[in-house]
């Protein structure tokens, strides 16, 4: 089990990551009400009241059992709350995570705000953790987000087959990560750059 700092927070002048919290429906429901398509490639939805409620206590059981670690995003830009993102999948002693659950309100979506937040938790990741490896998983019919991780540096290694169920049957998976060594050689560099 990990031990985080109790109340890890990465920021830096573009967004704070924060740990969160059950009070957070507040920020978040307007999503789920307003915004339910965010979720259509989610193996778990977050969509209606019932839908993040349920995600929020999903979040932060797995927050308490030490298998994952769950952030609120807010973007210092335009003072508002933009989404969620973790660590999960935590395994200490192979020194390797997942970093996922992630989604953006469709405002925040294509604005660089996702680089910012993979840049810190992937540096705290890697930095501060010491993990050899972050791995990323998306549902292979979403392009978008797939896009979104090769942009960053993420390698595809391949795809799971039907290994998720989902609401009308079960996804294929494809399966991206980001070593250690890639981090410290290239993609770190590569985020920066991206960012400025």
């Amino acid at each position: 089990m990990i031990q985080f700092p109790g109340d890890l927070k990465l920021e830096d002048e573009r967004v704070l990551l924060r740990p969160l919290q059950k009070d957070d429906l507040e920020f978040l429901l307007p999503f789920a009400l307003y915004e339910p398509e965010t979720w259509i490639y989610s193996a778990v939805s977050a969509a209606g009241e019932s839908g993040m409620s349920a995600y929020l206590e999903y979040a932060l059981r797995g927050k308490h059992s030490g298998n994952e670690y769950p952030f609120i995003i807010f973007d210092k830009q335009v003072n508002e709350y933009a989404g969620s993102s973790r660590f999960y999948d935590i395994q200490c002693a192979l020194a390797t995570t997942q970093l996922g659950y992630t989604w953006y309100g469709k405002k925040f979506q294509r604005t660089g705000l996702n680089r910012h937040c993979k840049l810190l938790m992937l540096s705290y990741a890697f930095e501060q953790w010491g993990m050899e490896r972050v791995e990323f998983r998306a549902d292979f019919r979403n392009k978008k987000s797939i896009q979104a991780m090769k942009d960053i540096g993420c390698t595809p290694e391949g795809v799971l087959r039907k290994n998720m169920p989902l609401e009308n049957g079960r996804r294929d998976s494809i399966v991206l990560s980001i070593l250690r060594d890639e981090w410290f050689d290239k993609v770190k560099k590569n985020l920066q750059e991206k960012i400025r």
